[in-house]
């Protein structure tokens, strides 16, 4: 059994959401991201555990108050959100935790099955999706801001660096992280409270649970979307514009003739 922790509780200072409520309840395509979410997700998972913070009311409002909800109080980054959440379902008999940010909503259902099928085939600590734009221009500009994964010699996934602590080198890399992970259950809660806050945000980022897996020995899988727009998250008002562009290309597209 999978079950899925989104994190909707950041405030979006770069989309101006202090003004307009929550990020997650910005709409692509007239619809909250948050609702497009969960309606993508529901074949994996029905009841998910939404973490909220900022105007989390709102967020709980918007969603029926139908899901299982976790306060974040203070935003201290994705780790700590993560964290927030163990005492509730570390003691639940899930296969699998997926985790995913609530400003992705093209994230879908055969993507997090893939996610889901990679990590149980290698009994992996962690499976992660990544995207590889061609550059970082255009639509793709979406990408830019995510972190890089940095590879071993031997190709293995070594870990994520965020953009704001990569060199300029790392900031090359075209590989990038898309946020959305698949854990092993029991290694996710012995390790969350091992993240620390010395980088460039002060956070505690989920993305470093990466490196401690490899250090400690454990598998890493790293799985390829299918299609670039799963990556798609909205931080910025320009990203909000490319992700409402892409679904009107989208139902303008003509269907198929054969």
């Amino acid at each position: 059994m999978t079950h899925v922790i989104i994190l909707a509780g950041g405030k979006g200072k770069r989309l101006n959401s202090e003004h307009e409520g929550p990020k997650v309840l910005r709409k692509v395509g007239g619809k909250p991201i948050i609702l497009r979410i969960l309606e993508n997700i529901r074949p994996i998972c029905s009841d998910p555990t939404i973490i909220v913070g900022f105007e989390g009311q709102k967020v709980i409002d918007a969603t029926g108050d139908r899901y299982r909800y976790v306060w974040q109080a203070d935003q201290l980054g994705t780790g700590h959100a993560a964290l927030q959440a163990r005492p509730y379902l570390m003691n639940e008999p899930f296969a699998n935790i997926v985790v995913i940010p609530g400003d992705a909503p093209f994230v879908s259902a055969d993507m997090l099955r893939k996610l889901i099928a990679a990590r149980e085939r290698k009994n992996a600590a962690v499976a992660l999706a990544t995207a590889q734009p061609a550059d970082f221009s255009g639509p793709h500009h979406i990408f830019w801001g995510f972190g890089r994964v940095i590879r071993a010699a031997n190709g293995t996934v070594a870990r994520i660096t965020e953009l704001k602590d990569a060199t300029e080198a790392e900031r090359e890399i075209r590989e990038v992280n898309c946020g959305y992970y698949c854990f092993r259950p029991t290694w996710l809660w012995e390790h969350l409270d091992r993240l620390d806050n010395q980088n460039a945000a002060s956070e505690f980022y989920l993305t470093d649970v990466v490196g401690l897996a490899v250090q400690g020995r454990e598998s890493v899988v790293a799985v390829p979307i299918e299609h670039i727009e799963e990556g798609f998250g909205v931080n910025t008002p320009e990203e909000l514009e490319t992700a409402n562009d892409h679904l009107v290309h989208r139902r303008r597209k003509p269907a198929a003739h054969h």
